[in-house]
Order: C-alpha cells, then sequence, then structure tokens
C-alpha cells in the first residue's frame, strides 16, 4: 500500500482519478439545470463551477480534513431531495424560483449547522447510532442503488424503457475488458484498469457511433450568484434542508469509517470534526452557486480497491485536473463529449468492489448472537422501495415525498430505528 509511484505512473494514476471524479459528476448538474429548466448558457456554468469545487473540495478535505483519498462529490440525498421538490412543485403550486430560494437559503442554514455540530465533536453521537449493523446495511443499500443507476446507464435505456442493443452490447464488452485487467493481470496495468477502460471505450464508442449527439461544457463565466432563484424563507425546506444536513453527516461518518478498514487505521476526533466543518463550508457556497451540496463518496472505496493504488498524491493531482477543466473551456468541453454509458460501465465494475466491502462487513457481525432480522428487514425494505415508481407516494405530503421515496433513506433510517429499539429492548430486560 506504501509502494512509492514513479513520476509517470503517478500522472497517469492522476489522470485516472480525473476520469473518475468527471463520471460522477457530469450528470449532477446537467440534471438539476434540467429540473429548473436553466438556460444552457447557465447551465454551463454550472458545469464549470461543479468542475472547480468538487476539485477543489476533494482536495481540502485530503489535506486538511479526513486526510483520506476519497472524492468529495455531490451527495445523493441532497441530489435526490431536490429532484423530486422539483418534480412535485407544479402540483403544488410554487415556481421553481420560490422552491430554488428556499433550497438555496436551507442548503446555506445546513451548512451552517453542519459547522457547528462538527466543531463541538457530533461525530460521537452519530458513531454510537451508526453502528456496525446499519453501517452494512447502508453498504448493501449504496452500492445496491448505484450499481441499479449505472447498469441502467450502461445498457443506453430511453425514456420509452427499451434498450440501445449496440451500446449495450459495447458496454458489456468494456466490463469484461476492466474485469479482466482488475482480477487476471498482474502488475502496473491492472491498476490502471478503470482509465484503460474508460479511454478505449471513449474511442471505440466515437468510432461505432460518430453522430451521437454529445453536451457542451463551455460557459461565459466560471460561477453565478443564486441561479435557482433569491433566498426565501419557508419553514418546511428549512427543516427538510436540516435533515437532509444531518444524513449527510451521517453518510460522512460512513464513508470516513469504511475506509479506515482499507488503510488499516482510525480517524480522530479533530479529524473528524474538520472534515465535518469543511462539508459544512462546501454545502454553504454550493446554496450560493447553483450546486448540490458536497459530502465523501464511499464508492471512491471501491474505486481505490479496484485500482490499489492509495497514496494521496495522485489523487490530489485529478482534483487539481478537474479544476483546470472548469477554467478551461475547451477542455471542459472536450471532457463533456464522453458517452455517459462509457463512464457507467466502468463504474458499474468499481462499485462491485463495494458491494464486496459491504460483504465483508458482515464478517465483523455477531450474526449468531443477533437476530437477523436487523438485518434483514431494513435491507428488503430499501431494495422493495427501491423498486417501486416515485410517483406512488404522490400521496404524502410533499416534503416527506423525497424521504419515504428513497430506498436507501428509508432502509437506513429503519435499521436505526431497530438498533435503538434493541438497546433500549436489553436495557430493559437487563
Amino acid at each position: 500500500m506504501e509502494e512509492r509511484l514513479s513520476k509517470p505512473a503517478l500522472s497517469l494514476a492522476g489522470v485516472q482519478w480525473l476520469f473518475f471524479m468527471f463520471a460522477n459528476t457530469i450528470v449532477v448538474p446537467l440534471s438539476v439545470g434540467a429540473a429548473f429548466y436553466l438556460p444552457d448558457a447557465e447551465v454551463a456554468t454550472i458545469i464549470r463551477s461543479s468542475f472547480i469545487l468538487t476539485g477543489a473540495a476533494s482536495i481540502l478535505q485530503a489535506l486538511f480534513g479526513h486526510r483520506y483519498p476519497l472524492m468529495e462529490g455531490h451527495g445523493g440525498v441532497w441530489w435526490g431531495l431536490v429532484l423530486s421538490l422539483c418534480a412535485s412543485a407544479p402540483a403544488v403550486g410554487i415556481s421553481y424560483a420560490q422552491l430554488g430560494g428556499s433550497l438555496a437559503l436551507g442548503m446555506v442554514a445546513a451548512g451552517i449547522v453542519t459547522i457547528l455540530l462538527g466543531a463541538i465533536g457530533f461525530s460521537d453521537v452519530l458513531k454510537q447510532i451508526f453502528n456496525k449493523v446499519v453501517l452494512t446495511v447502508y453498504l448493501f443499500l449504496l452500492s445496491i442503488q448505484l450499481i441499479m443507476i449505472f447498469f441502467k446507464g450502461m445498457l443506453g435505456i430511453g425514456v420509452d424503457g427499451t434498450i440501445n442493443e449496440p451500446v449495450a452490447l459495447l458496454s458489456i464488452c468494456i466490463v469484461l475488458l476492466v474485469l479482466v485487467l482488475t482480477v487476471k493481470v498482474r502488475g502496473k496495468i491492472s491498476n490502471f484498469a478503470i482509465l484503460i477502460g474508460m479511454i478505449g471505450g471513449w474511442i471505440a464508442h466515437s468510432l461505432l457511433f460518430p453522430a451521437t449527439a454529445q453536451v457542451s461544457g463551455t460557459g461565459t463565466a466560471l460561477f453565478t450568484y443564486l441561479p435557482w432563484g433569491s433566498f426565501r424563507f419557508d419553514i418546511g425546506i428549512l427543516l427538510t434542508a436540516f435533515f437532509a444536513g444531518l444524513i449527510n453527516m451521517a453518510n460522512s461518518l460512513v464513508a470516513i469509517t469504511t475506509v479506515e478498514k482499507v488503510f488499516k487505521t482510525t480517524t480522530d476526533k479533530k479529524r473528524f470534526s474538520w472534515s465535518f466543518m469543511l462539508t459544512g463550508v462546501h454545502t454553504i457556497v454550493a446554496g450560493l452557486f447553483g450546486l448540490i451540496p458536497y459530502g465523501p463518496y464511499t464508492s471512491s472505496i471501491g474505486f481505490l480497491e479496484s485500482t490499489k493504488i492509495y497514496q494521496r498524491a495522485p489523487f490530489i493531482l485529478g482534483g487539481l485536473l478537474f479544476m483546470v477543466l472548469g477554467v478551461v473551456p475547451i477542455l471542459g468541453s472536450f471532457f463533456s463529449t464522453m458517452p455517459m454509458s462509457v463512464g457507467d460501465a466502468v463504474l458499474f465494475v468499481a462499485y462491485l468492489q463495494l458491494f464486496g466491502t459491504a460483504i465483508k462487513n458482515l464478517g465483523n457481525l455477531p450474526v449468531g448472537r443477533m437476530s437477523l432480522y436487523r438485518l434483514t428487514i431494513p435491507l428488503l425494505v430499501g431494495i422493495s422501495v427501491m423498486n417501486i415508481p416515485a410517483v406512488t407516494f404522490s400521496v404524502f405530503p410533499v416534503l416527506f415525498q423525497p424521504i419515504v421515496s428513497n430506498g436507501l433513506l428509508v432502509g437506513v433510517l429503519l435499521s436505526v430505528c431497530m438498533e435503538l429499539f434493541s438497546r433500549r429492548s436489553s436495557v430493559t430486560v437487563s
């Protein structure tokens, strides 16, 4: 793990991190821009902002926060919340400018709360809530949710639900290539299987489907202030944002706790505090510039275990390169032409490693001494919710829909409640 990379290998590893960051980021500002019906020029500016801030946030966490090579990306909880509220806004008579302004203020407030909780050592409380059982449930549900998303993307499934057969066939070939390079090939080549898969798949896709429409990543400005709408006070949105911020803190705790096993180390309270405070700062900045708030990606662990490159230097280099994509319009525009199906196919393999991490965690659980229902009920309920169309939950109040329709959230919250009940029952019996 501590083997030093040569300069060429370090550079390649940095480029590999760049591709990983890009594939995990580009779809988020695009989808949010579409949800708010923003002009193309404004969406392009938000994409540039996303590249710059994602790279900067990742580097700051690696140097001054938790100090692990974990990508700091747009949080899935926040992303799902924003998209769900945008989808339901017309039905309840809320304009997108009103919703966007309320969300922006909620994000700033959530960021301030996150900074304060990090400063007072709230990580100790989160550790008591997110024990080994909850952690395992979270990892299983997260990996399943991500793998389902990227599996659909690599098959080129359209709005009508049909599979793009040529794209699907190419994606399967890319998956097989990356798997063979990762599992069968020894030495440095296996360390760069993901990079080889992305570049090779990109070239193959360009040759086979030259007429495919591409996305432009250029913009006239680096940042735009409050593109979703001016600040607006809405107590319901503020409460929802506060809850999303707490869940995002829990996600940070899970990511850091899980990566500790990879590095065979422990993270002291000070590093947890700095990590949470930085996440709070990033959340405030995201609210001001129309971005989804940030949090460490647990999926980075699958990437680390796939590449077997654990040093921070390539990660920091990748973050710097990602910032350059946002600063230089022509580079961002060029990388935006990478087909999403190619990125999805390669990330599908990376997230298989994350699922493997969840399986390994089972060995650390006292399954023989605890009820299996504490593990299986949250898992199966969460998976079931994932497979129910979001429109089914429209009968719930608007502010609760993003929560009850999210299988990951439902499963984790159910697991937390069952663990708390289990502890209380144990105390009562004793």
